[in-house]
């Protein structure tokens, strides 16, 4: 009997024009019978650490008063088997040439949301897939998006891929989570040069990358196996012009 997934799917920095280097697209996906449940643990970690339950969970409201929370959001997420991460980054946008690939950034951009979400789907399975809504064109994005995974498995009539959805980061805890991880891979990219600590003055977010690093046993510099499990990361070179 075929299983039901939910995926939510976050970015940071995917403009082609917003003056960062490192862009990074990230999900997190779990059963979709386990989702109250993680909502639930991850409200009861908000309480634990005099967290209102209100408050979204954001990379960019990291800092060192907050730091007990976010650190014991990420053993949440290693501790619960029910929970994975996959990553995609892109180390410097400046080296891109679009145009000597006949493609627009945007083009591309989608290109590198199939590339973090096909090892993902197993034809065996279903998934419902949510992604954060950005901007006015968040809708286009979803439709594309959903064409190209249900055309990738012959899938038309959305047996595998049931839907393609958008949804605002503060109603979900999951969406958020993502945020906080792949917040994470990117501050680690754009400070690993150098004395981190030094270039940077958050105390806080530097606690919780090396949290991760110990938790997950990677680096956060290179790309892991493509099975990893749990915290799966690529670090996407291509030529250095926009290839896959």
């Amino acid at each position: 009997m075929s299983e039901i997934y939910n995926i939510y799917c976050d970015e940071s920095c995917h403009l082609e024009n917003d003056k960062a280097s490192v862009m990074v697209l990230g999900c997190v996906w779990s059963l979709a019978s386990k989702t109250r449940e993680i909502s639930r643990k991850i409200r009861e970690i908000k309480c634990k650490d005099n967290i209102s339950s209100h408050f979204e969970i954001k990379w960019t409201k990291v800092s060192e008063a907050k730091v007990n929370f976010y650190v014991d959001l990420v053993d949440y997420f290693f501790d619960d088997n029910d929970l994975h991460f996959r990553g995609v980054l892109m180390p410097d946008k400046s080296v891109l040439d679009h145009k000597a690939f006949e493609q627009t950034h945007d083009s591309w951009y989608y290109k590198m949301l199939f590339v973090m979400l096909e090892p993902i789907i197993n034809p065996l399975h279903r998934y419902r897939i949510y992604m954060d809504i950005k901007d006015t064109r968040s809708e286009q994005k979803r439709q594309l998006l959903e064409d190209v995974l249900r055309n990738s498995r012959c899938d038309s009539v959305g047996q595998i891929i049931e839907k393609v959805q958008q949804i605002r980061s503060h109603e979900s805890e999951i969406l958020q989570l993502a945020d906080l991880l792949l917040g994470a891979v990117g501050y680690h990219h754009r400070n690993q040069v150098g004395d981190l600590k030094k270039r940077n003055g958050n105390s806080g977010k530097l606690k919780v990358v090396r949290r991760i690093q110990r938790r997950s046993g990677k680096s956060l510099s290179d790309t892991t196996w493509l099975c990893e499990p749990k915290f799966n990361l690529l670090v996407w070179k291509g030529n250095k012009k926009g290839l896959l």
